[in-house]
């Protein structure tokens, strides 16, 4: 596999800043993630994307799809005997003369913490729906995540080739139940399952698309005018033609200034219709990509001034990633760079010890191909290897002290006790947890009751359990033997919350280990609804992301 550099030529880089400025790279660089509910299509289109940027050959390159080498992070036993993927990649390429940072995340519901991670990294996301089932519970989830961070979101309707819902039926569902405004920049023509091509909204011609076989290569595309689509396509060119009318006399058009900043402002969304599966509307996403989503832009600190994006250099820590590899038993730090220019070997200063930082091992990514990386610029992502001390939420600067907000944990709802199976393997038990803590691949909390020997592990998704138990087995051989615990939910408390609740029945009050924060935990939300109904006084905060994962 060849994959094509992220680096500007100098007539790219010209074409960008002159001098190759920080704040010229940066208006070249697209970063942003896919999310998704599982089994939308997320890993097709991450795929179907790096295919038409020509950064691989064939479709399955990238997630290790028939029979081909991958080269994600799925390098757990798992993730191959289950085709599923529990931690996120970084894919960076070229396309055109800009550089795109696509960071693919986990499509399982379990992980959703790790793709909340990626968020506070990206500068926009693309939303993907299934065609037959529309906006689904993981989806929401995550979009309501991308609200809070104010991440501008665009929408690509998938398996349009496959039986679905009417369009007119799948946008109005994104304006009533997220109240994003749908500004359809394509839109099919044939009904779900009978796909003949997309009309160009903003002048009115066609593509009609021939799939390559099993969707390994670029679908060979026609462009139609207008006159020839409607002698060719008949009563579908006509209904399509109609819908778009329609549809503008509502006012969901993206063709004005004030539509490209109702898009950025996350008050609406540009819709595409596609399916990644036969490599169909996805060259036009990835052109709007460049096109519409925002560049780097300077960074809010924790104390509300900005950093901006030609300040000495900043960036933020939103992923640690042990064991990527087996021949790389290491910990790489994935770091969103957020100003200034990175230069491999700068000595940065870690925010909160106030220690210096070394970047003398610094890599770029694809999937899980590493190179040594030179130099990199705002919307970059930067590995960093064997950086033991770094943590998701930390900030790494030069020159000019920043602390960026740190990234919140999401809401646990299912809870475990952790014992060591063999008590000779103790210290590698603690070493292990703590690592894993320190990754971000479980949250760890202290009990009073149980003690250090017994920690409570507390996942957004049982799997995160599995992931846990197999790699205190592979990597610190420490098998355990886990307790699961019949609390269902967490609110964050106060001590005088703590006091008062530490003798009632069947509630549990206990620390949550990084970040010292007190949390009560409870059987059920009935529970939770006597305890503030008896006491309405109490601190009793909910969680980010707080609701039953599917």
């Amino acid at each position: 596999m060849t994959v094509a550099s992220p680096h500007a030529d100098p007539g790219e880089r010209d074409a960008a800043g002159p001098d190759g400025s920080p704040a010229g790279e940066a208006r070249r660089r697209r970063t942003f993630a896919v999310i998704s509910h599982p089994d939308a299509g997320k890993s097709t289109l991450t795929e179907a994307l790096a295919l038409h940027a020509e950064v691989i050959s064939a479709a399955g390159a990238v997630h290790g799809k028939g029979g081909r080498k991958g080269v994600t992070s799925d390098w757990m036993d798992m993730e191959r005997e289950r085709g599923i993927s529990v931690t996120s990649a970084v894919l960076q390429f070229a396309y055109r003369d800009h550089v795109i940072n696509l960071l693919d995340t986990p499509g399982h519901g379990d992980f959703s913490e790790d793709t909340y991670r990626v968020l506070a990294a990206v500068d926009a996301a693309v939303m993907l729906l299934d065609a037959a089932r529309g906006l689904e519970p993981q989806t929401l989830k995550l979009f309501d995540v991308c609200r809070a961070r104010g991440v501008p979101v665009l929408t690509f309707v998938n398996k349009w080739d496959r039986p679905g819902r009417e369009p007119l039926e799948l946008v109005d569902e994104v304006e009533q139940r997220i109240g994003l405004r749908p500004m359809p920049i394509t839109w099919p023509v044939g009904i779900a399952g009978d796909f003949h091509g997309l009309v160009e909204r903003s002048d009115g011609t066609m593509r009609r698309f021939t799939r390559a076989a099993h969707g390994a290569s670029r679908a060979a595309e026609e462009r139609l005018d207008a006159d020839r689509a409607a002698a060719e396509e008949g009563v579908d060119w006509e209904r399509a033609t109609e819908e778009l009318e329609l549809l503008g006399e509502v006012g969901a058009a993206f063709d004005t200034a004030e539509s490209m900043a109702a898009f950025h402002d996350g008050t609406a969304t540009p819709v595409m219709f596609g399916a990644a599966l036969s490599n169909i509307g996805v060259a036009r996403l990835l052109d709007a990509l460049v096109e519409l989503a925002p560049p780097p832009s300077p960074r809010p600190s924790a104390t509300g001034d900005e950093r901006a994006i030609d300040a000495p250099f900043s960036g933020l820590v939103f992923k640690v990633q042990a064991s990527m590899d087996k021949s790389h038993r290491d910990r790489v730090a994935f770091v969103r760079i957020c100003s200034g220019r990175f230069e491999r070997g700068m000595v940065l200063t870690h925010d909160a010890t106030g220690r210096p930082f070394a970047t003398k091992y610094a890599q770029a990514m694809f999937g899980r191909d590493r190179s040594t990386i030179e130099e990199a610029f705002p919307g970059d992502i930067v590995g960093l290897v064997n950086a033991t001390a770094l943590r998701p939420g930390d900030t790494l600067w030069a020159e000019k002290p920043v602390t960026f907000p740190t990234i919140p944990s999401f809401a646990p709802e299912h809870f475990s006790v952790a014992r060591v199976a063999d008590a000779s393997k103790t210290k590698q038990f603690r070493k292990g947890i703590e690592q894993l803590d320190s990754e971000g691949v479980i949250q760890v909390l202290s009990s009073d009751l149980r003690g250090d020997q017994a920690p409570v592990l507390a996942a957004v998704g049982p799997l995160q359990f599995e992931v846990v138990a197999a790699r205190l087995a592979d990597e610190f051989s420490a098998p355990i033997k886990l307790e699961r615990l019949d609390y269902t939910l967490a609110r964050r408390t106060d001590a005088a919350g703590a006091a008062a609740l530490r003798s009632a029945i069947g509630i549990e009050v206990i620390t949550r280990r990084a970040d010292g924060e007190l949390l009560a935990l409870f059987p059920h939300k009935w529970r939770l609804q006597a305890v503030t109904q008896n006491q309405p006084n109490l601190m009793l905060e909910p969680l980010i992301a707080e609701g039953a994962t599917p």
